[in-house]
Order: C-alpha cells, then structure tokens, then sequence
C-alpha cells in the first residue's frame, strides 16, 4: 500500500486512478461453484469491491467482499503476505480495496480469494452502520441513500425493478410502432395539467420560465406533425405536496395514439401495465389485507356508479337536473369540504377522490371526468357536461389518465378561457392558457387517444413498497436541522 495516514491513523492510499479487475464476484461463484473445500483452483484474479465485514486469527484474516454482483471472501495469510499482513490487518469495515489472488475455497466451504497484494482503493472515514441491523432508521434511509443502497438488498432490487420496468414499456410501445421523442423541461406557460408549477428565471431572454408539469401539449404538436405514435418516459415537477403518493419530481409516460379514442387506448393501458407486471413478476400485489388481481379484466364505471356504490349517494339525477344546491348538500352529507367558487363538475370530482378513490383496490377505469376539471379532453357521448377522461385507479391511488384528446381549437379555447377565470377566482390547479397551442390545433390535429402513467405509482404497488420514497432514490425531504440539507 502507499505509504501515508488517514485520520485514524491507518495506512492509507493517495487515491488511484483505477483497478484493473479481472472478474466479479458472481463470475467467481459462478464458475468455481464445484470447487472442493480445502482445494485451490490454481486461477489467479483480481477482485474489486467494499469490505463488509473485516476479522482475524492469529496470522490469518478473513473479509467480505461485495461488489456490484455479489460477494467473496479475502483469505489472507502471513505465509503469503508476509509484513504485508499488516496492510490486511490495518483495513476497516467499509473501505474499498482491490485485491490479486488464487481462488480457493477453504476447508470450511468459503469461496476465497487466498491474498497475494492488496491495494487501498478508497478508505472508509466515517463508522459505518452495525453489520446486522444495518440502516435502520428510515429518514437517514432516504437522506444517506448510498448507505441504503450498501446495506439493503431491498433497496438494490427497487433499481434493477425500475431498469425493468422502464425497458419493458419501451419495448412494449416499440413493437406497437410508438416513436420515443423528447420534448422541454422548461416551458413558457406552465399548462398541459391542473397543476402548480416551479418557477424559474431565464436571464439572457428576461423571461420567467416553468418546469414542466406535464408534455402534453408538445407532444400533441407532434401529432400535428404527423407523428401518429409517439410517447416519452420523462420528468415533470409539480410544486405540490411530499409524502407517501407525492413527490415534487417525478417519473412519468405519456403516450399518443392518432385515430383512436379512448376506449381503444383504455385496452392499451390495461395490457402495458400488466405486461409490466409480469416481467416484475408481480401479477398480484398485496395492497392492504387485498391482492390486486392485474391478470384479471380491469373493470369499468362512471364515476356515479363508483360514487353510488361506495357512499350511497345517486348523484346522476342531481347532475342531470342541473341541481348544483343538491350536489352540495350530499357533499356535506358526507363531510367533502368545498370552495364556494367550484362549480358543480369540481364538487362531484371532490366527492370522488376524497370519498370513493381510496376504495379501489382493484383495478378500475373511472370512466368520464366533468368537463370543469378536464379541460384537455372530448366531450362525453354519453354523459352530458363529461369528458372522455378515464382515470386508472389501482390499490387506491390513480395511475393513469386517458382522453379522447381534445383537438377542436374553438373548443379548446372556450376551455382555457374557463380555467382562466378559475384562475382570477383563487384556484391554484388549473389549465393556464396556451395560445400558441390553440394556434397549433388550428392547423389539424387527428383525434387520438393519449394517456399519462406514474410509473413512481406504479412500481410502489407492483413492489408492495408502500411509500414513492422507496421507488425514487433520493426523494425530496424537509431540511435536516442537523445537517443543514
């Protein structure tokens, strides 16, 4: 090892460039899986990776090594070190070290790299967890995800899940003729969903930007383009709550189809989450006391069926009558606060998502949304001031949005000038505007089918996680007062 002391005293490395390693750790198990205890190989490799747990007897030691793959143990012996036993010994729990050595498995069945040199490649400077318990306390889980990530296979698992997933929906939509674009993070109207934004300052142009809440309305100037299949797995930021379903920044896929409505897309939907599913193996996660059926056909209801079945209450007659009075009365019936400013559409969304969402454990299409909260999709055929909006709800939570796309600019306008007002009137998520969409739109959009899926959603349910901060690695958390971050 390079001479020189780290601050406990303990020889120390000037920090190499690199490690030139000749296997990994599975390739190791894998292929000397047949060796007998007690026997060498007589194969030479070079190993790399952090020491987990570090003890010695007499003029022997042993470590664990993990790397990215797995793990293997160091075997060092005074007869083959000589004073360079002293560098093995000098090791502590958590430091990273390339060691060069015979593959042999000892005589009590140990799978060992017997140590010819050793090399410092990063010390450990801070104590790490007890070995046993590991990370235990889930606020530093989150804070200190790198530890986490050392101690809890768990926590590895949920990034080879989310590898998975994210291949497979490419690979799902691909083979169905979907194109994958990329459109902006920063926006010049914050509009495409009911959301509020982040704000960001442009200093060469003067002008205030957004982080986008949603691509929609720049991937339906693709479709204007004639791109009839497009989606895009991104980012969007929503300045919102943080907790167990809500993170500021998040994953999300959103897709397009031209010349199909949102029955056909539904049934697209339906499919990639249960392909999703089974490459996860998770065809039937607990939620609760429940397991959620995926292979199973998703149901289908209107929101006042989903409404009647689970408080009771027939709102149809009410809406159909155009009794907003009767509409808050069963509101209040059933403990949904209001704003005095919502309109009769915004009151029964309000009355389902507080009373009636939570409910669906199984999945279920939520089929027709009031055109008050869905500025961005087609008039219902069949239920009057509805759109074609269904929302995918699964264990509770909603997974996905899907329109019939609205693609009248006349209409659309009419849209966006109400939300405007909503906006005058003190409600925070709305629309905003976007006239040079409407702009857009005048020149021909073909009615398509689009949806946006949470994968962050999905993949707590398929993981049973139960919280998005265990499927995002470094989910945003209040200021540690201890830390200062």
């Amino acid at each position: 090892m390079t001479p020189g002391r780290d601050a406990g005293g303990r020889t120390s490395p000037s920090y190499p460039y690199s490690y030139e390693r000749t296997a990994t750790t599975a390739d190791l198990q894998r292929r000397f899986e047949g060796l007998a205890p007690g026997a060498g190989s007589g194969e030479r490799a070079r190993v790399a990776g952090r020491i987990r747990t570090l003890r010695t007897h007499g003029k022997a030691g042993f470590a664990d090594l993990q790397d990215g793959t797995g793990r293997i143990q160091l075997f060092a012996q005074a007869d083959v070190l000589g004073d360079d036993l002293q560098g093995f010994t000098d090791l502590s729990v958590g430091d990273i070290v390339g060691a060069e050595g015979e593959i042999v498995r000892t005589r009590r069945g140990e799978l060992s790299v017997r140590i010819e040199s050793l090399t410092l490649l990063a010390p450990c400077l801070r104590p790490m967890p007890e070995k046993f318990r590991g990370v235990t306390d889930v606020e530093t889980r989150y804070r200190q995800r790198y530890l986490d990530l050392i101690f809890n296979p768990e926590a590895r698992r949920v990034v080879s899940a989310r590898a998975t997933a994210n291949a497979t929906v490419r690979a799902f939509l691909e083979e169905r003729g979907f194109v994958e674009v990329e459109t902006p993070l920063l926006h010049p109207v914050a509009s495409g969903a009911m959301a509020r934004p982040f704000v960001t300052h442009h200093n060469a142009l003067d002008i205030d930007l957004y982080l986008r809440i949603a691509p929609e309305l720049y991937l339906k100037r693709l479709l204007i383009g004639g791109l009839e299949r497009i989606y895009e797995l991104n980012r969007s930021f929503r300045n919102e709550g943080v907790g167990s379903r809500y993170n500021p920044e998040f994953t999300m896929l959103e897709a397009y189809e031209a010349y199909v409505d949102f029955e056909h897309t539904m049934a697209l939907v339906e499919d990639l989450v249960r392909a999703v599913a089974r490459a996860l193996d998770a065809p039937a996660p607990r939620c609760g006391e429940e397991t959620v059926q995926l292979e199973a056909p998703f149901r289908r209801v209107t929101m006042f069926e989903a409404i009647a079945e689970h408080t009771g209450h027939d709102l149809a007659p009410a809406w159909n009558a155009g009794d907003s009075g009767a509409l808050r009365a069963a509101a209040a019936a059933l403990g949904v606060r209001l704003q005095d400013s919502w309109g009769p559409g915004r009151v029964v969304a309000e009355i389902f998502e507080e009373r009636v969402e939570g409910r669906l454990v199984q999945p279920t299409f939520v089929t027709g949304y009031p055109k008050e909260v869905s500025p961005l999709a087609k008039d219902h055929r069949s239920i009057p001031g509805f759109t074609e909006h269904a929302d995918l709800v699964i264990g509770g939570v909603e997974m996905a949005p899907i329109y019939s796309e609205l693609n009248d600019p006349e209409e659309q306008r009419r849209r966006f000038a109400q939300q405007a007002t909503a906006a005058a009137a003190g409600e925070e998520d709305v629309a905003l505007p976007d006239e040079d969409f409407v702009e857009a739109l005048a020149y021909g959009m073909p009615p398509a089918g689009g949806f946006g899926l949470g994968l962050d959603r999905l993949l707590a349910l398929l993981l049973e996680t139960g919280t998005l901060r265990e499927v995002i690695l470094f989910p945003l958390l209040r200021p540690d007062g201890r830390r200062g971050a």
